[in-house]
């Protein structure tokens, strides 16, 4: 019987799988660092220290603030402050060291660093409108620090590249070419697949989990959803398809938090002390 070669063609196909199963198993080697995320209860993977993680928070934070100017705005200092205090009040993470500033940008955004450090952006207040408008965004960026998710994505991040360095080993020895096709084609299948939908799902938790912390905090959780409608209204050129996107579509989101209402409504119902809506935000 005669020997028939592998399929030239179909070779790096199969080494691009084999090198996925290399990432899986990169992650399953990471699990000794698994624990569960605060009300959503979903395992994750982590193998940096939460105080590692905060100390890389606070320093990223200082760098930010010494590059990018805070606002003069007074009123809108005390805002986000205010609102900001009242979710810290109840995400049940009494060891973070919590600041909350404002900058002056026309960006609209918000994070909230390991540890506590949050910013909110001029770029995103009109859009928010009020108070409550304000703790969606807020406790959506708090939401993603308590998850840790940033700590879970350095986790996901440190398995792509061992698996990307085991594909490296099985080519050393194949062509340059067929390895440049091996790797790129490992590059998509892992990103597309497993990196940009892991984003995503950070995103929908992030909602989940702050929907849930601006009801404790006292704040009409019905404005989440029409939070996302204005902001996706508010965007200027076309979106990029889900698929491409490390975000869920505005209108997912808004579905998603739709869903969810009944939930936070009754976190809402038994708050301390309501605020609706809370104070307009001068424009």
């Amino acid at each position: 019987m005669s020997h028939v070669s592998a399929d030239p063609v179909r070779r790096p196909i199969v080494v691009a799988c084999l090198a996925i199963a290399c990432l899986a198993s990169s992650a399953i080697f990471l699990f000794v660092g698994c624990q569960s995320v605060p009300m959503t209860e979903r395992k994750q993977l982590l193998v940096m220290s939460e105080e590692r993680e905060n100390e890389m928070g606070l320093s990223a934070y200082q760098d930010v603030l010494k590059s990018e100017p805070v606002t003069k705005n007074e009123k809108y200092q005390e805002i986000v402050r205010r609102v900001g205090q009242r979710i810290a009040a109840v995400a049940n993470r009494p060891d973070f060291k919590w600041e909350f500033n404002v900058i002056e940008s026309e960006t609209q955004n918000a994070f909230c660093l390991p540890g506590g450090k949050v910013a909110v952006y001029t770029g995103i207040l009109p859009v928010c409108q009020d108070e409550a408008g304000l703790a969606v965004v807020m406790s959506h960026e708090v939401a993603h620090a308590i998850a840790r998710h940033g700590g879970e994505r350095m986790t996901y991040q440190t398995a792509q590249n061992l698996g990307k360095s085991a594909v490296g080993m099985v080519m050393q020895k194949q062509e340059e070419q067929k390895k440049q096709i091996v790797m790129t084609a490992y590059g998509a299948a892992s990103q597309y697949g497993v990196i940009l939908p892991y984003s995503r799902k950070h995103e929908l938790e992030a909602d989940h989990i702050g929907v849930m912390l601006m009801a404790k905090a006292g704040y009409d959780p019905s404005a989440a959803p029409g939070f996302w409608e204005r902001f996706s209204g508010s965007k200027q050129g076309e979106a990029p398809m889900e698929f491409l996107s490390t975000h869920p579509s505005d209108a997912h989101r808004a579905s998603a938090l739709r869903e969810l209402l009944p939930e936070a409504m009754q976190h809402y119902e038994s708050s301390q002390q309501k605020y609706g809506m809370g104070e307009a935000i001068p424009q």
